[in-house]
């Protein structure tokens, strides 16, 4: 069976990402074969970037860096979730992601950007990095309108006005990832 992580993009008080990734793995786990599993950067609690080398050497002075490298490295494709900060994407995610190099490339990735207009512009930016970084973008990127000021209940209602799209994001990893 091949394991792809949802990554939780924000740390943030009273954040919304854990919400979507929870309404995307729930839609997900209908695989028979991909396992999906959540990874929340709240919980790998990485400071800013403190490593000496350059990530694409992949010399690590850090037992935090080594461990997410090995966290990274046993996944066979990732789902970036995370919210539209002034039209880019949360720092917390992008420290996690420039932790490393080697261990993103050739991965297929999908982007689950939330926020006004769905967070398009930050799906706009974070494109450009894992083009940068050689990942393998699918086609199904879900574009989620939801406002800070949504109840949970109108959040769970928008959310599920995506499930086919989650049906195809299950379908495409379960094409790739063959």
């Amino acid at each position: 069976m091949k394991n792809v992580a949802i990554i939780v993009g924000s740390v943030r008080p009273n954040r919304r990402s854990a919400q979507v990734a929870d309404w995307l793995r729930s839609q997900l786990l209908k695989s028979s074969s991909v396992h999906f599993e959540t990874i929340d950067l709240q919980t790998v609690n990485l400071p800013m970037m403190d490593e000496p080398h350059i990530p694409f050497t992949g010399l690590y002075t850090h037992a935090k860096t080594r461990r997410w490298s090995r966290l990274i490295q046993s996944y066979d494709g990732f789902i970036f979730v995370f919210p539209q900060y002034n039209w880019g994407y949360p720092a917390v995610l992008k420290n996690a992601i420039d932790y490393l190099a080697k261990e993103w490339q050739g991965k297929p990735v999908s982007l689950v950007s939330f926020g006004g207009h769905g967070g398009s512009q930050a799906q706009i930016a974070m494109r450009l990095v894992v083009t940068g970084l050689k990942m393998r973008q699918l086609a199904v990127n879900p574009q989620i309108d939801l406002m800070p000021n949504d109840s949970v209940a109108t959040a769970d209602h928008r959310l599920h006005t995506h499930d086919g799209e989650a049906a195809l994001l299950r379908a495409e990893f379960e094409n790739v990832l063959k």
